[in-house]
């Protein structure tokens, strides 16, 4: 997996720090260096200059396909609505599928992939195959919500329907047993 860079072992909170003033986008690399020294005035070494540049040009292509997603999912909702159903769930569970295997050709061209980068790779696969699974058990259990309810709402009616146009208890009995409703 090779050496993590010198921000990857800053502390948490000076990291987040960064990323925080990386999302806002409003300093220059010499701006932010002076901001750490300022925010953190014990940090004993304060991040290079270039390490700080080659940290954001990659947490700018994250935020860029973080961005992607957000407008993809933002167009989602708008074509789909707020109810999340199988067709979003399903969306859902492709991204995370595309995210893993884009990130397992991605290892697989780096030749200096270690032990660590096939784990991290498996335990990505693991989580795009449990989406899958977790979105077909939600949708199962959406079903068998929606089915319970419709009985529910269907014995209510033949409750309060009464003996009304010659409907007897017998029919309504034979109307229990053909829906499953007892």
């Amino acid at each position: 997996m090779g050496q993590k860079s010198s921000i990857e072992r800053l502390p948490d909170d000076v990291r987040t720090h960064i990323e925080r003033r990386l999302r806002e986008n409003q300093l220059t690399l010499d701006e932010l260096i002076a901001d750490l020294r300022e925010a953190f005035p014990d940090l004993s070494k304060a991040p290079s200059r270039s390490a700080l540049g080659r940290y954001r040009m990659g947490f700018e292509e994250v935020m860029q396909t973080q961005r992607a997603m957000s407008t993809a999912a933002s167009a989602l909702v708008a074509e789909l609505g707020e109810d999340f159903d199988d067709k979003s769930g399903a969306l859902l569970a492709q991204a995370v599928t595309t995210l893993a295997t884009r990130a397992a050709f991605d290892q697989l061209g780096n030749e200096n992939a270690e032990i660590g980068d096939v784990l991290d790779l498996a335990k990505a696969a693991k989580a795009a195959q449990e989406a899958r699974s977790l979105n077909l058990k939600e949708r199962q259990a959406v079903a068998k919500m929606a089915r319970e309810k419709l009985l529910e709402e269907q014995k209510a009616k033949l409750d309060a329907m009464g003996n009304k146009g010659g409907v007897t208890e017998e029919t309504k009995r034979a109307i229990r047993e053909a829906l499953g409703i007892m």
